[in-house]
């Protein structure tokens, strides 16, 4: 099939080179040529495994092109994707204006029938106002779809290739077998598509997106609770996950969730209960626990290192909000380490991808390093705040030989309690007992 996708971000890049793979023919549009002429040389802004390679292999085969020209991509396709950014507001709602924009657009470009396929993450009655843009500028026919994205930075590319579902949100029978045709090549194992009318699709994005920060939330809660009664919450989190009605996905506990999602999302869903006259409480708890955790987090180095900050140096391992990406937007780490800058103490960091983008936002206020035992150096502490597979089973031995004092705070619980407690450091985790020096000698 021919397709058009609009906007290259994250959501856009990986769509479009997936459904290249899969032997379609896609054009790429964005407004910024600097990107659009990187990405022609096989140059990917973005960190995100396994997307490198297939963009370059499908720009060889010429079933991959990226232009600045709106109207040639439109023109060049059947199906047209929306894959723009849709920030949050300062109400907290969606932003939806560049949605708004590029669908004004698009209708101004079309010249026959065309299916428009919203991407992004958009509002619950984002289908009317994008339909009715497109009738207010054209009276080419056009069907429209709400077709949302369940993809997991870090493991994206898997995501499209191998999907859980894929949700087609349209009210026309030819459309669906049009999308279903398009979706296929990614069903072969299994048929999980799932039909739906646009609003319900819509709904099913943020329903889904504020479930998962929810589990993350009620377990960081848990964490804590076991902080305080004495219990270990890795026990706890198997006891719960081992319980087939709820699973052991999203029961991690941690410094809290980030990232482009699951903020702005249940952000935009308590707005929309607002304008509806529902009151999410659940999702306004999850939300309020999220940045509980963050401070949490924050205050129990910041009150360990009381009186000191101006001498405190901190070693940090993680700057990214996950693992396996270099997204910092709303990363905890970079929260904790505001905090951690505002009261004088001096930071050394390390992260596999997310330098680049964290000196952008920080500047020189912190120093980062090319190597994360580099950043252990003179440290009076090591923060880590990120799951990177090469923090799970380092040399332990050369962190206490470079760190000035044995003292580690473990925001992903990485280490086992007992092997901490041989090598001799004092170790803070989540909802676990603390190592300390008394315990050691003990």
């Amino acid at each position: 099939m021919k397709v058009c996708v609009v906007g290259v971000g994250y959501v856009g890049l990986v769509t479009a080179a997936c459904l290249a793979e899969a032997g379609n023919h896609v054009v790429c549009v964005d407004t910024d040529d600097r990107k659009v002429k990187a990405l022609e040389n096989g140059e990917i802004p973005i960190y995100e495994p396994g997307l490198t390679e297939i963009v370059q292999h499908n720009i060889k085969l010429n079933r991959l092109t990226f232009t600045t020209d709106l109207s040639s991509g439109v023109e060049q396709a059947l199906i047209v994707f929306l894959a723009v950014g849709t920030p949050s507001s300062p109400d907290g709602s969606a932003d939806i204006s560049a949605v708004k924009n590029v669908a004004a657009d698009i209708a101004d470009c079309m010249d026959d029938y065309r299916i428009i396929v919203t991407k992004s993450t958009v509002p619950i009655g984002t289908c009317e106002v994008v339909s009715d843009i497109i009738r207010s500028r054209t009276e080419m026919p056009f069907d429209y779809v709400s077709n949302p994205e369940f993809l997991k930075e870090g493991a994206a590319v898997e995501d499209f290739m191998s999907p859980d579902r894929i949700i087609i949100g349209t009210n026309n029978p030819a459309v669906r077998e049009i999308m279903k045709q398009l979706y296929g090549p990614f069903m072969r194992r299994n048929n999980r598509i799932l039909f739906m009318d646009p609003i319900s699709a819509e709904l099913s994005k943020y329903a889904a997106n504020t479930m998962l920060a929810t589990r993350i939330s009620f377990m960081n809660e848990i964490a804590a609770l076991c902080d305080a009664v004495g219990a270990d919450v890795e026990l706890v989190r198997s006891g719960l996950g081992s319980d087939s009605r709820i699973g052991g996905s999203f029961l991690f506990p941690g410094v809290g969730y980030g990232g482009s999602c699951f903020p702005k999302d249940v952000r935009a869903l308590i707005h929309t209960g607002q304008e509806n006259g529902i009151d999410m409480t659940i999702a306004r708890a999850a939300k309020d626990a999220n940045q509980t955790q963050h401070d949490r987090f924050a205050q129990r180095i910041l009150d360990h290192f009381a009186g000191q900050e101006q001498d405190t140096v901190l070693a940090v391992w993680g700057l990214a909000f996950k693992a396996k990406t270099d997204d910092i937007r709303e990363a905890p780490a970079l929260y904790c380490i505001k905090r951690f800058l505002e009261v004088g103490i001096h930071i050394k960091a390390y992260d596999p991808e997310a330098a680049e983008a964290t000196k952008q936002e920080l500047g020189d206020r912190i120093e980062i390093v090319e190597n994360g035992y580099d950043a252990l150096d003179a440290a009076d502490a090591l923060v880590i705040f990120t799951d990177w597979q090469e923090f799970r089973n380092p040399d332990l031995e050369a962190i206490a030989k470079k760190l000035k004092n044995r003292l580690v705070f473990d925001g992903r619980n990485l280490y086992d309690l007992d092997v901490m407690r041989k090598v001799g450091f004092e170790y803070h985790s989540i909802g676990r007992a603390c190592v300390t020096p008394e315990r050691i000698r003990a």
